[in-house]
């Protein structure tokens, strides 16, 4: 990013703590799969707000809404263009975006050499979140879900089991 892109992430903090609506996210994982058609990778930005430390997710946006062409390749392609938009998204509705979200055809929920050198938001404290099996998993538990913290500068953590808690479906 460069240095007029408003910031949309929470501060540097790669512990923070994000809740999300259990019905938003189970929106959010049957959009995923639909979009998905159960033969390619699909995603999300999720816009939210921050209350007394807390990141709340209050919506989402797919990246095929600011980008039509995201998905065609069957990987995720995400034009400049589409960044845009989003930034006048989050200024509309006075959001920012609180954690980005993308789908992989198998149960395996790392990142690929891809993800890691191309963050979503490249700024210290995203979380980025990963869905197995093109978004075909239970929507009402986060088990086999992937979170990754970005730390800056191309690295990054995956959320153990232990702190996975700090994604808390309401």
């Amino acid at each position: 990013m460069n240095s007029s892109t408003p910031p949309t992430t929470a501060a540097s903090d790669p512990d923070r703590t994000l809740k999300v609506p259990i019905l938003l996210w189970r929106k959010l994982v049957l959009d995923l799969r639909a979009r998905g058609m159960g033969r390619r990778e699909s995603g999300a930005f999720i816009l939210g707000d921050r209350v007394k430390g807390v990141d709340r997710a209050r919506a989402y946006v797919p990246y095929d809404v600011l980008d039509p062409h995201a998905f065609e390749s069957g990987i995720i392609r995400f034009a400049s263009s589409g960044y845009s938009k989003l930034w006048q998204l989050c200024r509309e509705s006075k959001h920012r975006v609180v954690a980005d979200v993308h789908t992989h055809p198998t149960e395996w929920v790392d990142q690929s050499d891809s993800d890691q050198a191309h963050p979503m938001i490249p700024e210290a404290g995203h979380l980025a979140i990963i869905l197995p099996r093109f978004a075909h998993t239970r929507w009402w538990t986060l088990d086999g879900v992937g979170l990754h913290h970005y730390h800056g500068n191309r690295r990054w953590s995956r959320a153990a089991d232990r702190t996975r808690a700090r994604l808390i479906l309401l």
